[in-house]
């Protein structure tokens, strides 16, 4: 299935997409999709409705991020080859793991935000997980037992604010506005090959990114199993899972930082299209 949320920003309303492409409201059915109604028994609820008897959203509709007040916002980096080496960096021998803030969380179009004192604003598509059962210590094995479902995340991360201002990388990953997601939190039995996902991503029309999940270096299942050897993990926790070469900062011959008014298109095979205008603060 191919969940959503919708309406005006902090109003959104919880939704599926149909076999028609409709959007159908699901607000007489589950509150929202936070924490309390992300686990496995909302979606067989939600897989024993009659989708055509719900009412149906026009499609010019906000669509807002597919989850809201998730606990954690934890994410990977470095975790696919080509990426690791345009930023200079050694491919990783164990998952780099920093956190985002939830607060950073917007819809999946809506504008992305430069900080009044930012300089190096940049992009990274990724795709995230969201957990959709309590998970500790869990087995690579087991690993897609605790997974609710997958999003688009655009991981926006201020280059200077990361790498210059010493510490770790959260304050450069957690900005206003700088964790688009959605526009579908897509459940398991939509996706055929996990493990060979495309996703790009573009820059006014240009290709810029590029990359397929059978190129991580840590796979799903496996960061499931690391992270929930020191995490607990909790439904709603979201885990973006790192980007492909061609993130600003490693353009050649010289750095290519996001500006006012350039427009970013992220796609994911299966999992839907980001758009996001550039707005100075």
């Amino acid at each position: 299935m191919k969940l959503l949320r919708v309406g005006e920003k902090n109003k959104e309303i919880p939704a599926v997409l149909d076999k028609e492409n409709k959007i159908r409201s699901l607000s007489n059915y589950i509150n929202d999709f936070n924490p309390d109604t992300l686990n496995f028994n909302t979606i067989d609820k939600i897989k024993n409705l009659d989708f055509k008897s719900l009412p149906e959203i026009s499609s010019g509709v906000r669509v807002g991020s597919c989850i809201t007040r998730p606990g954690n916002f934890l994410a990977i980096g470095l975790n696919y080859k080509e990426h690791a080496e345009e930023t200079g960096a050694k491919a990783p021998e164990f998952p780099v793991v920093f956190n985002k803030s939830v607060h950073s969380i917007v819809g999946p179009n809506d504008n992305v935000i430069i900080p009044k004192n930012s300089q190096k604003l940049d992009h990274e598509v990724e795709i995230a997980m969201v957990i959709g059962k309590k998970a500790k210590r869990v087995l690579e094995k087991d690993a897609q037992d605790y997974v609710f479902g997958y999003c688009i995340c655009n991981d926006i991360s201020e280059r200077e604010w990361q790498k210059e201002k010493g510490g770790q990388w959260v304050k450069g990953k957690s900005g206003d506005t700088f964790g688009p997601l959605g526009p579908y939190l897509v459940t398991q039995d939509e996706i055929s090959e996990l493990d060979n996902m495309n996703l790009y991503l573009d820059v006014n029309g240009r290709r810029h990114q590029t990359g397929n999940t059978n190129l991580m270096i840590f796979s799903f299942n496996f960061l499931i199993s690391h992270l929930s050897n020191y995490i607990t993990l909790m439904p709603g926790d979201i885990i973006t899972t790192g980007t492909p070469p061609g993130v600003g900062m490693g353009r050649k011959p010289n750095p290519i930082f996001l500006k006012d008014e350039d427009v970013m298109t992220l796609h994911v095979q299966g999992l839907g299209q980001q758009t996001q205008k550039v707005k100075f603060e």
